[in-house]
């Protein structure tokens, strides 16, 4: 039987991972998990797309998601991003997450191979199957090249772990479809900036944030406001950050935010190969941006 409590309510940050030429930067990365908690951050996602899973190696990978669970100490969900194109290695992340006290698993659709829709319902049940925490989907069309169907989303949610969507398919008609067929059965987060509003008006639970990295305690106004019943607050905060959400996304994320979040102190603005540094005018618009809003850059 599913377990009916949203595995958090408001705005969970996908967080980058602070690297440098030697490896993940542990002390920053420690510094980054207190500062976002501080701000009042729901919950955290480890090692997702944010956070430059598809070049951490292997080790990289389960040390980052084990030393974020020791560090933040049960003061908020942890959120493991154990997706994989090989359902094997998948299955193997997620035992790990799970062992080393993950709240939660966030699993990307499989890229590259573009399997059929029942070959995502064969690979989320097996990986579900090896879960021992509650299993968050994750379509994200745009970057794997296949997308969860509203449709196929029904057979997946009869599974008693998978718990929730991370909807970053940004075709509103599907995402407004798939509330209708399973929101009463799978809690569903914006996987898109842009979209918060418009997904909590629907029913959605929050949203798993880029923006949340530069603006977390703002990023959280956002649905603590809608949640209050303040709702034209809440739209205005929406609109406040597009432009800032525009320059996190002129490039392929993580890239802008990466380059954000070293402005700030936080990182080096250091990525690996294939991603590269912003683009020079790309980045003065965006550091302008955040000069509006108040950031000290």
């Amino acid at each position: 039987m599913k377990n009916n409590t949203p595995i958090f309510r408001g705005i969970a940050t996908a967080l980058i991972t602070p690297l440098t030429a030697d490896g993940i930067d542990y002390a920053q990365f420690g510094k980054l998990i207190d500062w976002q908690i501080d701000q009042g951050i729901n919950a955290l996602v480890i090692c997702g797309t944010t956070g430059e899973s598809s070049t951490l190696s292997d080790a990289e990978h389960r040390r980052a998601i084990a030393f974020a669970c020791e560090k933040v100490n049960g003061r908020v969900p942890v959120i493991a991003g154990t997706g994989s194109n090989e359902t094997a290695y998948a299955v193997e992340l997620t035992k790990s997450a799970c062992a080393d006290g993950a709240d939660a698993v966030l699993v990307v659709t499989p890229y590259y191979n573009k399997t059929t829709q029942n070959g995502l319902v064969a690979m989320y049940n097996t990986i579900a199957d090896a879960s021992t925490k509650p299993v968050i989907l994750y379509n994200v069309p745009s970057r794997t090249g296949i997308g969860i169907q509203p449709e196929t989303y029904v057979k997946l949610a009869q599974h008693p772990n998978i718990a929730a969507i991370k909807e970053a398919n940004s075709d509103i008609s599907k995402i407004v479809e798939t509330f209708a067929l399973v929101g009463d059965q799978l809690d569903i987060y914006s996987g898109n900036d842009d979209q918060i509003v418009p997904i909590l008006s629907m029913g959605g639970q929050g949203c798993i944030s880029v923006l949340s990295n530069v603006v977390p305690k703002e990023t959280v106004a956002i649905t603590d406001q809608f949640f209050a019943g303040n709702v034209a607050e809440s739209a205005r905060l929406q609109c406040k950050f597009m432009p800032l959400i525009r320059s996190l996304f002129c490039e392929s994320n993580p890239i802008p935010v990466k380059a954000a979040m070293a402005a700030l102190g936080f990182c080096e603005n250091y990525l690996r190969l294939p991603l590269v540094p912003m683009e020079q005018d790309h980045y003065e618009t965006m550091l302008q941006r955040m000069r509006e809003l108040g950031l000290q850059v």
